[in-house]
């Protein structure tokens, strides 16, 4: 079976407008760089997050005594000196962790994204919120004030607004910051999205606060699903609600016009209060056109748990969106059936009313099982069927913008998964898994790591990067894939491979791996200099067990890429032809390409 890639011939990002039922046309060509803030870079030490501006003390979310940031180039799994005392997990402890990054640390390192490559940023939630990851918002229409150059300068500008109507905003330091980062991104030809939940917010929310303080008196009490307000007669508190999955720390917005019953996992029909939705469309134009200036603005959103909001709401969001920025890219994370083992259908969500793309793990968990030694092994034929069964569902178009994500905040850091051979991501931290491995990896690991790349790179859909990848970075699943970045000017201190266990310590050297950089680097090379990668037509050529072979080819330009993941040499027979290894620079002149055990090819005709 072929999967055959419509040509797009002559839609180009110089087009005045994109179709509202179609993805942007620059979506395609992304090289995706995902960023979380708080690890990326400290550029600015003064403005390193404050006690104040981290706790949640209406949910008892404190750190413990004596805590202060940690050091960027530290041991991960040696304690903190307040982490000694305390009874909570290392795991839990490594959620109160701050290192200081911030906004001014990505503008410092743009240098370093143009030289890689990278034509997209994906930056994690930098709204205003006290935890790490920031899904538990306190105000959406600002950045965090501690990625910004003031933060208690911030905090007074913010106290004077009436963050329910728009006319009152202002713009923070760290609002501004932000903006000129996008301006700079700009600049280099680059694109930027952010991140966003509009499922829930934190308890520290405004408008939660709001109820928190009146209760069914609160004007906001119809935002969220709460269940029975607190009975001030009586000495009990009666208060509950909904918070997602349960986190009573992010109470979740109220859903409405939900038709059917709604099943975990499974899209459904409703929409969400409507005040909530203005609130969120307000927020939304802010950072889409800035003083009402797209080409000011951020280039669209990747929205956080979407399967966990109506679909309704998605086509009305998506209507609302381009019709601020026409060429604005909607991403939403649809990920879990049945955790650990069903992924969900992402179709639902591409009927061309609502996203167009999702964070494509769908993709990777198959190609894992091929690529890298793990119990639930695939071979070539299981892999083709298993693409195949997932681009089938898609329009074309949609295809080709979907972002291939294979490591993420959420997940552990492909080296590592790549070491261990566990179901993907099921127990793969050393917190539910004592013999999960978070040390460095060994050679096979990273020669099989590349050939997955090589995949990455060379299939349909644009290729995402996770932070420090690039670097060769390891590290198991959220939170032990968040670790600062390894700067190629930091040293590091040796990092203990046995981890938290009670084994006795073992240490690895860690830091920038320069190799691992080139590699990447030359890919992304590879990419943009052959349109083919990213417009051609997909046909495979040979599944035989361990043996792949695919070719990308339009009318006009063919590349030809080979895998052999064999304990042996293997011989493919190939058409006559001259062809040169885009990746060593080899010229083949014959029709019989042998490749090594544990090797692959980029092959262009010449």
């Amino acid at each position: 079976m072929l999967i055959a890639v419509l040509i797009l011939a002559g839609m180009q990002s110089t087009l005045a407008s994109t179709p509202k039922n179609e993805p942007p046309t620059w979506a395609k060509n992304a090289i995706w760089y995902q960023i979380f803030v708080e690890r990326f870079n400290n550029g600015d030490k003064t403005n390193d997050p404050k006690l104040k501006n981290t706790v949640v003390p209406n949910m008892n979310i404190v750190p413990p005594a004596g805590w202060k940031t940690s050091s960027w180039t530290g041991d991960w799994f040696e304690k903190d000196e307040w982490m000694k005392g305390s009874k909570k997990s290392f795991s839990d402890l490594l959620q109160y962790r701050r290192y200081g990054g911030d906004i001014f640390g990505i503008l410092d390192k743009l240098y370093y994204l143009k030289e890689l490559g990278v034509t997209a940023i994906y930056i994690n939630p930098i709204n205003d919120a006290p935890s790490l990851h920031k899904y538990d918002a306190r105000m959406y229409h600002h950045v965090d004030v501690n990625f910004g150059p003031d933060p208690d300068g911030d905090l007074r500008i913010i106290s004077k607004e009436n963050p329910s109507d728009p006319a009152t905003w202002q713009w923070t330091s760290a609002d501004k910051l932000f903006l000129k980062l996008v301006d700079e991104v700009h600049k280099r030809g680059m694109r930027i999205i952010m991140d966003y939940s509009w499922n829930h917010t934190g308890t520290m929310f405004w408008a939660w606060q709001d109820i928190l303080e009146k209760q069914a008196n609160s004007k906001y009490k119809d935002w969220y699903n709460i269940k029975s307000f607190d009975n001030a007669s009586t000495p009990e508190n009666e208060f509950k609600y909904d918070g997602w999955y349960g986190n009573a720390y992010m109470p979740e917005f109220r859903k409405t016009n939900i038709a059917g019953e709604r099943i975990g996992g499974k899209p459904y029909e409703g929409n969400i209060d409507e005040g909530v939705k203005k609130h969120i469309f307000d927020v939304t134009k802010r950072w889409l056109a800035p003083d009402g200036d797209t080409s000011k603005g951020i280039d669209g959103y990747r929205l956080d748990v979407a399967d966990q909001i109506g679909l309704g709401f998605w086509r009305d969001y998506r209507n609302f969106v381009r019709s601020v920025k026409d060429d604005a890219y909607l991403i939403g994370e649809i990920w879990w059936e049945k955790w650990p083992t069903i992924m969900m259908d992402p179709t639902p969500y591409m009927h061309v009313d609502m996203f167009d793309a999702v964070l494509y793990y769908q993709v990777y968990r198959p190609a894992r099982y091929f690529f890298g030694k793990t119990e639930h092994g695939i071979d070539a034929t299981q892999l083709k069927d298993s693409l195949q069964y997932h681009w089938g569902k898609l329009n074309i178009k949609n295809m080709q913008a979907m972002m291939n994500v294979s490591s993420s905040h959420d997940a552990p850091r492909l080296l590592t998964d790549f070491y261990n051979s566990n179901d993907y991501k099921y127990h793969a931290n050393p917190g539910e898994n004592a013999a999960y491995k978070t040390g460095k990896p060994d050679k096979e690991s990273y020669m099989r790591l590349q050939l997955y790349l090589i995949h990455l790179f060379t299939t349909v859909g644009a290729p995402q990067i996770w932070n420090g990848e690039e670097m060769g970075m390891w590290g198991a699943d959220d939170p032990y894939g968040r670790k600062p970045l390894w700067w190629k000017e930091l040293k590091f201190k040796q990092e203990n491979r046995n981890n938290i266990s009670n084994q006795n310590p073992d240490y690895d050297k860690v830091g920038f791996n320069q190799t691992t950089f080139n590699f990447y680097k030359k890919l992304i090379q590879i990419r943009k200099s052959n349109p083919v990668l990213v417009d051609g037509e997909m046909t495979f050529i040979c599944t035989d067990h361990k043996k792949l072979a695919y070719k990308r080819h339009t009318s006009t330009d063919e590349i030809i890429v080979l895998f052999n993941l064999e304990s042996d040499n293997q011989t493919f027979n190939l058409p006559d032809a001259n062809y040169i290894d885009l990746l060593t620079g080899k010229l083949w002149i014959c029709n019989k390409i042998k490749v090594s055990s544990l090797s692959g090819m980029i092959l262009k005709k010449i």
